[in-house]
Formats: C-alpha cells, structure tokens, sequence
C-alpha cells in the first residue's frame, strides 16, 4: 500500500467508523460508550485528544490501539471521569461524564496500567476491602468474593498475601477487584503489560469469560495479537485522532493483498538499498514497502505472483538473501500502514 492509498484506507476507515457511531444512535440500541467530538486540551497547550467520535454499543468487546504518546489513556481516562473534557460530549452507560462523574464511577470498572492490589492484604482481603468500596450489600460479600475468585483462578490461595504473589496473579486479583460490584462496563488499561505469555494467556481467558457473561470490554494495548485475538471491533488512534476503525478482519482487507517478508544480510544500508529496489519495482508499483529488523517487507496485491522476480532482481543487484516467506497481513501490518510505525510492546516478559 502506497502512502497516498495508506492515507486513503484511514479516511475510509474513519468514515466507517463515524457510521457506525451513527447506526448506533440511529438505531436505538444501549450505548455503553457514546462520544461526540471530544477534544482534551492540557494547562500547556498540549492537545491531547481532537474531535474523537465513537460509540461502542453494549456488550462489545473493543480494542482502542496507538503508538505511546497518541491519547490512548487520556481518553480511557475522561471516560473513567479521571479527567475533565475540554470539549465535546461522552455519555457512558448513559451518565455524562460532567455533570453525573459519581453515576459513571459507579457503574464501571477500571483497571490501571499499574496493579492498585494491597500487598499486606491476603487475595480475599483484598476483594472483600473492594467491596467494601464500592458499598457491595454486606450479605452479599462472601458469596461475591468466593465467586470472583474463582473466577480469576486465586481460590486456592485466597490466604495468602498478595506481596507473595507473582505478577501474574496481582494482575488477576486486580481484575477481580474492578469487579466487585458488577459493572456493565469495564476498561482494561493495558492490563497484560510486562507478563510473560502463560500469564497474559490466563487473564485473556478470564476477559473472554466475563465478556461472554455480557460485560462490556474497552481494552488498550500494545500486544497487536492480543487485540486480534479478544476484540469484536478496534480504533486506532493516532496524534489524538482516529485514524482508522473497524473489525480486526475488516482493517486487514484494508492493507490489501499479501505480505513478502525478505530476510537480508547486512545492516541499515542494505535494508535500504533493497527498500529501493522493492519500490523501483515495476510489479510493485502500488506496493506497501517497508524496511524491518531482519530485512524487508512488501504488501501487495502481486506478492505471490511477483514474488520470487524481486527476489531475483536483489540477487542481481548483489544483494544477499538469506530467507523469504510470503503471509496474510497481520495487525502488525495494518498498525505499519496506518501510522507509518510499528507498535512497540515490551515483551521482555514478566513474572509468570
């Protein structure tokens, strides 16, 4: 996809998503989150977030994707009435997030980038302090903590401290702890970061779970595969804008075509010189080309066809080739496309 045709997808996707936003009002169906044109513009002048429209409808589970620094926790916080809009209206659940903040606070759970788990508390102290605050009926505790969790794989150690734990298990008592009083609606604020790929596999299920029991799910992200593999529908957001909209499957018929990944030898030069090579192509010439930390990759239409003739051209040109795969596009691809950069996850793992 060439950069004008990259531009072209995210406007089209924009589009789509406005429209969708629209068939959710205009259809009458519960909005868990509806937002018309909201700017958040800090003391400094920094705009954070510009004109944003979305409507994510009841019981959906939506993923809200950007690179850091593009306003993807800005906006899960208004909506969590953590910060005021600066323009703009976003209802949630039905309560406006200024004048009814008390309303929104109560009928959602928000689950930070950091565990907000007491470590000298045990995991059932923890739950049962949760509902404390959130005013869960007395008589209903017990049975709410028990369930709860179960639910989160902890039962086993509800006596144990919770500094004991591994960050696996903070994460999943921290889960449980948002869920206390059964909200509707729950925001996920990059809930599986620095967890090794056990732990996130164990909290992916506990979401499927409570997102098949009919709560809504607005989850940011930097683990593309995580988005692909929960969410029903997705936004980029980019610069405080939404750059782009729809189902994981929808935004990957955006890119278009098929994806050559070409393994190189030789460093940055090299990976240059075969980006140029690629985009001199005559087969590619509407062709995605992009330089990656092994080589390059080329999204086209052509790949399978024309595939194995760029491969003969670098040859030519001296060149080395050391591998070679032709493949779907994945988010990845679509992330690349849009913004013009790979979304960069710390996947060096955590505890499990």
């Amino acid at each position: 996809m060439s950069q004008p045709e990259s531009k072209e997808a995210a406007a089209r996707s924009r589009e789509a998503g406005s429209a969708e936003a629209e068939r959710t009002r205009d259809s009458g169906s519960a909005a868990a989150i509806d937002v018309d044109g909201l700017e958040l513009v800090y003391a400094d002048g920094t705009a954070a977030v510009r004109g944003v429209d979305m409507a994510v409808p009841e019981g959906e589970f939506f993923g809200f994707l950007g690179p850091n620094g593009a306003g993807k926790t800005t906006t899960i916080k208004v909506f969590a009435t953590l910060l005021s809009p600066t323009a703009g209206e976003v209802r949630v659940n039905g309560f406006d997030v200024r004048s009814e903040p008390r309303k929104v606070r109560e009928s959602i759970g928000y689950m930070a980038q950091e565990t907000s788990i007491d470590p000298e508390l045990t995991a059932e102290e923890n739950v049962r302090f949760a509902c404390e605050a959130y005013g869960v009926p007395r008589g209903e505790r017990s049975e709410r903590i028990a369930e709860l969790l179960d639910l989160v794989d902890l039962a086993d150690v509800a006596d144990k401290r919770a500094e004991e734990f591994s960050g696996g298990m903070k994460k999943r008592l921290d889960a449980a702890t948002a869920l206390v009083h059964r909200p509707p609606l729950v925001f996920l604020d990059e809930p599986t970061t620095g967890l090794d790929p056990k732990a996130r596999n164990r909290l992916w299920e506990y979401f499927r779970r409570i997102n098949d029991q009919g709560t809504t799910i607005f989850l940011t992200t930097q683990y593309l595969e995580e988005a692909d593999q929960l969410c029903d529908r997705l936004a980029v957001i980019l610069d405080g804008e939404i750059v782009a909209e729809g189902s994981p499957a929808d935004l990957k018929r955006e890119v278009g075509g098929e994806v050559l990944d070409v393994e190189l030898e030789g460093g940055p030069a090299v990976r240059e010189r075969a980006a140029r090579i690629a985009r001199e192509f005559e087969a590619f010439a509407d062709a995605s080309v992009t330089e990656t930390d092994e080589g390059i990759g080329v999204t086209a239409e052509t790949a399978r066809q024309h595939g194995t003739d760029l491969l003969v051209a670098l040859r030519d040109a001296d060149v080395t080739v050391t591998g070679f795969n032709i493949r779907a596009p994945t988010l990845d691809d679509v992330f690349l496309a849009i913004t013009g950069e790979e979304l960069d996850a710390d996947d060096t793992g955590g505890a499990p």
